[in-house]
């Protein structure tokens, strides 16, 4: 993937011209003039916006929008299309979150679609000989793959809030999985560097490495394969895949892998059911809820850990008056409160149908004060920091044992979708690794997730309960963070989120403190040059800030630091005056991200 430019903390500067012009989708039910249409990181209009990776993502989101389709409704017409353009980071093969806010009602409600483990699953699911097996074995494998979500969440974010039928809202996926898109860079080395791989399960390889070659940048990808999957789920619906033959394909690829046997790897089987698939359900929840500067942040709540980590961290945060606080002063902080975040996050966030998972205490103010008074301007925390207690808080208290931060694939990805209503849609989703598990569906056009690879293997200490260890049918811990901020009026302020794995949290919580706090555009809150702590011994740092004056600055307090090329990937949308709302993407990472609008400003 494409590394980010050297750039200063300031900004990366968006022209004028730019924003002024926007983005729009080709009309609708045309086929585009440019087989790639152009990526820009900002538009300005009216009518609706979409902000993806991925162009042709965000155009099938417009599209829909033109048809008078809602932000649910292009949601997912986005998501599929991600399926097809970006098949390494996301699919029906996987699982996500969604978080949806709805004008009329001024009401913000999620749904959890989160891989679930199988039925059969216990805490030795990835144990052999009593030793936890290698990372890598299990990534690759059908023991790492869980029931997929994705599909399940798309029919349940249009049961309760979408206007348009699946099939309408399949059609832009399927014809571009038909006709197919335009190579980039970054599809090319994402393939290649899952070349050794693919190349172990032939279905994969026919499929990723067409003629037996990495694709070429410009040529056009094809994928028919997925193009009748998509067709099928369009005729048939959702329990196509959960129920009957594509369900038992589903199956039999997980629990007898399709390797190459002159290759060989041996490809772990899986111990997924039909029963697994029959029985997953996407979850509708509530959100979790932080209070910040007046203004209230909701996001997801368990399984997934991004909204108790991000909202507790602002929480810490808030004592502080970041606007005024010096570069320095300002990143030195959000890296402890991160750092306290994570500490936390690894002692008490787990799926709660399993655990008995604080979220209400970790986002008290009084926890977070108690957490808050850890943090010195003149010092840095020594991690791993130890876990506080939220049910018991007290002041510069740690308890137990620090929990390490167990990795997460970065390949996730995420899209944000306003409407002409005001509905908003931050929908954060992923098959885990880049490349999931690689292995392919025969004939299916798909991979698989790895998404169980995101539970403990074996506990960090034998004295501590660890509440992300597999379990029945349980859901894997996330750092999945899609975020709505909304005014003192419930009206929308900005909604974003990120890929990254567990850098997820820290891309959201410092995008939004440049944003809200430091008062940068949205874009350059994307922009801008990312640290990323984890409750790790050093911060991760991406070449801007490893090669600025700030790191010395930081250093000087007592951080320390490893150099990252790239974290996260972020989106958003931002709702301004009359009508009006605001697209962001990406402009450096990941080759760029798609800011569109149906109409754009004059």
């Amino acid at each position: 993937m494409r590394r980010p430019v050297a750039r200063s903390l300031a900004v990366l500067a968006v022209s004028a011209a730019v924003v002024s012009v926007g983005a729009a989708a080709p009309p609708s039910g045309a086929a585009p003039a440019d087989p790639a249409p152009r990526k820009v990181p900002v538009a300005v209009g009216y009518g609706g916006a979409v902000a993806s990776v991925d162009a042709d993502a965000s155009a099938a989101g417009i599209e829909i929008l033109r048809e008078g389709g809602n932000a649910v409704d292009a949601a997912v017409a986005t998501a599929a299309a991600l399926g097809v353009t970006e098949p390494y980071s996301n699919g029906i093969g996987g699982g996500g979150y969604f978080v949806h806010y709805d004008a009329k009602s001024r009401t913000v409600q999620t749904i959890d679609g989160r891989e679930t483990a199988p039925l059969t699953a216990d805490s030795g699911l990835f144990l052999e000989n009593g030793q936890p097996i290698a990372f890598a074995d299990a990534v690759t494998s059908g023991l790492s793959v869980g029931t997929p979500g994705t599909p399940a969440t798309w029919q349940a974010a249009l049961d309760s809030w979408g206007t348009k039928r699946l099939g309408t809202l399949l059609k832009p996926a399927e014809r571009l999985a038909r006709d197919g898109f335009t190579v980039d860079d970054t599809f090319r080395s994402q393939t290649a560097s899952n070349e050794t791989r693919f190349r172990n399960f032939p279905d994969t390889a026919k499929l990723f490495l067409p003629g037996g070659a990495l694709p070429v940048v410009g040529s056009t990808f094809k994928n028919p394969d997925l193009a009748r999957t998509y067709a099928e789920l369009a005729r048939k619906g959702v329990g196509a895949l959960y129920r009957g033959k594509l369900a038992k394909e589903i199956v039999d690829t997980v629990n007898r892998p399709p390797v190459d046997p002159g290759s060989g790897y041996n490809a772990r089987p899986g111990e997924l059911s039909l029963k697994d698939l029959a029985a997953y359900r996407a979850k509708r929840q509530a959100p979790t809820k932080t209070s910040y500067r007046g203004l209230g942040v909701y996001s997801m709540a368990p399984s997934s850990s991004g909204g108790t980590t991000v909202g507790e961290a602002l929480n810490i945060l808030e004592r502080t008056d970041l606007s005024k606080a010096s570069e320095v002063r300002y990143l030195h902080r959000y890296i402890e409160a991160s750092r306290i975040a994570f500490a936390d996050r690894g002692r008490w966030v787990g799926d709660p149908v399993f655990e008995d998972v604080p979220a209400k205490e970790l986002l008290s103010q009084s926890y977070a004060d108690s957490r808050e008074c850890l943090i010195k301007d003149d010092a840095v925390l020594t991690s791993p920091v130890a876990p506080g207690d939220p049910r018991h808080p007290a002041a510069c208290a740690s308890t137990g044992i620090a929990a390490p931060t167990t990795y997460e694939g970065e390949n996730t990805t995420h899209l944000t979708v306003a409407d002409k209503w005001g509905d908003v849609v931050s929908y954060t989703l992923t098959i885990e690794q880049t490349g999931g598990s690689g292995i392919t569906v025969p004939g299916r056009g798909f991979l698989l997730n790895n998404e169980l690879t995101d539970f403990s293997f074996a506990p960090a200490s034998p004295a501590v309960h660890d509440p992300n260890l597999p379990g029945p049918g349980k859901r894997p811990r996330s750092s999945m963070s899609p975020t709505i901020v909304l005014d003192a009026h419930g009206r929308p302020v900005v909604a974003l989120g990120s890929p990254g794995g567990a850098s997820i949290i820290t891309t959201v919580l410092q995008t939004l403190t440049g944003f809200l706090d430091r008062g940068l555009p949205l874009v350059d809150a994307i922009a801008a040059p990312r640290a990323s702590q984890r409750n790790q011994t050093t911060t991760e740092l991406e070449p801007a800030l490893w090669n600025s004056q700030l790191r010395t600055g930081l250093e000087a307090i007592g951080h320390g630091f490893r150099l990252n090329p790239e974290i996260g990937a972020a989106t958003g949308v931002q709702r301004l005056p009359n009508g009006k709302w605001l697209a962001a993407a990406e402009t450096v990472r990941r080759g760029g991200g798609s800011a569109m609008v149906v109409r754009p400003a004059p």
